[in-house]
């Protein structure tokens, strides 16, 4: 017989499986049960309601997340302002790995995208929020010295990165016969990566001053 513990990381990893492929809303608490191999008393015993489980899933993720993002910035930390864009680079090129490393977590986010959960509002506000406004504001002297351009509205660069890797890692793209190709596939990952920097440079390069 398994040990608590080892019962309550069996449901976590089956319901965060279920609630990235499904979503909140298309999992209930009984195929969890089933998929994880129990009864729904058990489950609830462990880890509570479908919310609770949902929420301790959600935070996992968010501290994944985090840890990966955090190691970046550590990297940099004391941050010149003619590094920031460097900074900028590094965590796109760490949240990619990440969510290829981690797949589940950036389907959890897109089904939130989607509307998914609606019931259960503030994770974004306490998780994602912090985050963002700690990079924020630990680029706000390279937009203020010129080292970033402050004509783009930062929030939104951080955003289309964030929107581009999670679509990527969520989706596909269209070779040149029309087939799809997904995160799974090597050139399709080189190519990716080429043209998420590529925006970034476009989106964080002030324009060059005219003489």
């Amino acid at each position: 017989m398994s040990s608590a513990a080892d019962q309550r990381e069996t449901i976590l990893q089956i319901a965060t499986r279920m609630f990235a492929a499904l979503g909140y809303d298309g999992t209930s608490l009984q195929q969890i049960a089933e998929a994880a191999g129990f009864d729904i008393a058990t489950v609830t015993s462990l880890l509570g309601s479908k919310r609770d489980l949902y929420l301790a899933v959600m935070e996992r993720a968010h501290e994944a997340d985090r840890t990966a993002i955090e190691a970046v910035m550590a990297r940099f930390t004391p941050l010149s302002p003619a590094d920031a864009p460097k900074m900028i680079h590094a965590l796109a090129d760490d949240y990619l790995d990440f969510c290829m490393s981690n797949p589940n977590v950036p389907a959890l986010w897109a089904h939130r995208s989607l509307f998914d959960a609606q019931d259960i509002t503030d994770l974004e506000r306490r998780y994602v929020w912090p985050l963002h406004a700690r990079i924020h504001k630990s680029i706000q002297p390279a937009l203020e010295a010129g080292h970033i351009d402050d004509a783009p509205d930062f929030r939104y660069v951080l955003w289309t990165m964030i929107w581009c890797v999670e679509g990527f890692c969520c989706g596909d793209v269209l070779d040149d016969e029309g087939n799809r190709l997904g995160p799974d596939d090597q050139q399709a990952r080189i190519d990716f990566r080429r043209h998420l920097h590529l925006l970034l440079d476009r989106l964080l390069t002030p324009p060059q001053k005219t003489p």
